[in-house]
């Protein structure tokens, strides 16, 4: 029963969005509280949301302050060498502006952090998609499958979380699918100039008018704001907290906290240039943070009333017994639709292990299990219980059902690049 009612509660959540019936704000508040009720809880539902919403609760901070950082940074000019660099490739041809958005953001999605990439990203290119006329849900699909397919690396989160679960070293988990990432990258770029190939054809018939508004959240550029002078301390600011980022020596949220404190005291030192700089960039940040707090009060429910066990056993149950000994490549697929309705931390610590321990009476060693597990992460990447989606869909002026719909075939696909990788490489037989 509550295996039902947490597919159901997913299902109507994703039908009331994509539909736009309801906002995702209001469908992640109201839709956990009905089924919450529906599955037996009252009161008790609030004490469940408060602890979703605490358990998000750094999440959304760290990318408050990491937008706010990022912002400063974009204002000082810090990033505009690189993207100079990729937006004189890409020059007013399509196909080289669709490549060039996938190169982009392959390079920053080395760094780990999404929200670094959505921006740098988004603040350079949507405004030649807007000038030229070309569909900005190209750009979200150049960026999510370069930042899902960078998300690979040991410090992306996922592969993290998977190799704490299993108990076993991160290394043995990333090494052996490093040609495997190689072939997701070929994957993103081809899929990156078809798109721009489509984008070409499309403007030679229609024009430019279609999709050339300027919607979104976009960085007015100020040219007082520049700091040329400050380009390099920026960059070893900004370098030194990357580092600090990968080795864990301080919480993120708190490592984005000093890190934009010491930005703003660097570029902007006074507290009337300060207090601007937050006030331009808080329409950026206040919607992404309202959004993540809600989805926290939607898992919270979920992980509260037994949902997301009750889903994660009944998925396992579905895969016969025939198909042991191919419990990688099984896995590969069942990440597929799991990692779409289920948060990273309800299918890496609650699903994954489960699969594990199936697949040792196969012998199959639990780190191969924990590659299969990540192969899925394109379709991840459209789950609307991540942050990262509704980033991207408030920085580009779109609604997130049509983000997916957009992108979910070249999602499907990519994670089938991956999966066949991954396979004839033998990382996951």
């Amino acid at each position: 029963m509550l295996m039902l009612l947490g597919y159901l509660m997913v299902l109507t959540f994703m039908i009331m969005i994509m539909t736009k019936r309801l906002s995702a704000l209001v469908a992640l508040t109201i839709i956990p509280v009905i089924f919450g009720l529906l599955a037996g809880h009252g009161a008790d539902i609030g004490a469940m949301a408060v602890e979703g919403i605490s358990n998000l609760a750094p999440t959304a901070t760290l990318l408050l302050f990491a937008v706010l950082y990022f912002a400063v940074m974009i204002d000082a000019g810090l990033f505009d060498p690189l993207v100079n660099r990729v937006l004189k490739f890409a020059g007013d041809d399509p196909v080289r502006v669709s490549l060039g958005t996938a190169i982009l953001a392959l390079v920053v999605s080395l760094d780990g952090d999404g929200a670094t990439t959505a921006l740098i990203t988004i603040t350079a290119f949507l405004p030649v998609y807007h000038r030229l006329g070309m569909n900005p849900l190209v750009l979200s699909v150049n960026l999510g499958s370069a930042a899902c397919v960078m998300n690979l690396t040991p410090w992306g989160g996922p592969l993290g979380r998977a190799a704490a679960a299993l108990h076993v070293n991160p290394s043995d988990i990333f090494i052996p699918l490093l040609p495997t990432l190689a072939a997701g990258i070929a994957g993103t770029l081809l899929v990156s100039w078809h798109l721009g190939r489509r984008e070409r054809s499309r403007i030679a018939v229609e024009g430019t008018g279609r999709h050339s508004h300027n919607k979104g959240l976009i960085f007015e550029r100020d040219e007082a704001l520049l700091r040329p002078k400050m380009f390099f301390l920026n960059l070893v600011l900004t370098l030194m907290i990357l580092g600090a980022a990968i080795s864990g020596i301080l919480p993120l949220p708190l490592l984005f906290m000093i890190g934009l404190s010491v930005a703003l005291l660097l570029n902007y030192p006074s507290v009337s240039q300060q207090s601007a700089r937050i006030k331009a960039h808080a329409e950026n940040g206040l919607p992404i943070v309202l959004l993540i707090l809600a989805a926290g009060s939607f898992t919270g429910v979920m992980q509260g009333t037994g949902m997301i066990d009750a889903m994660a056993k009944g998925a396992v149950t579905l895969v016969p017994p025939a198909l042991g000994p191919w419990m990688g490549v099984a896995t590969a697929f069942l990440a597929m639709p799991l990692t779409f309705v289920l948060s990273n931390d309800a299918f890496y610590f609650g699903v994954v292990p489960v699969i594990a321990e199936t697949a040792s009476h196969y012998q199959i060693e639990a780190v191969v299990i924990g590659r299969a597990s990540l192969l899925a992460l394109p379709i991840h990447g459209l789950s609307p219980l991540i942050a990262a989606i509704y980033l991207i869909a408030s920085l580009l002026g779109r609604d997130v059902g049509a983000m997916q719909r957009f992108g979910l075939k070249w999602a499907i696909l990519l994670s089938l690049v991956l999966i066949g990788a991954a396979t004839l490489t033998g990382v996951i037989i």
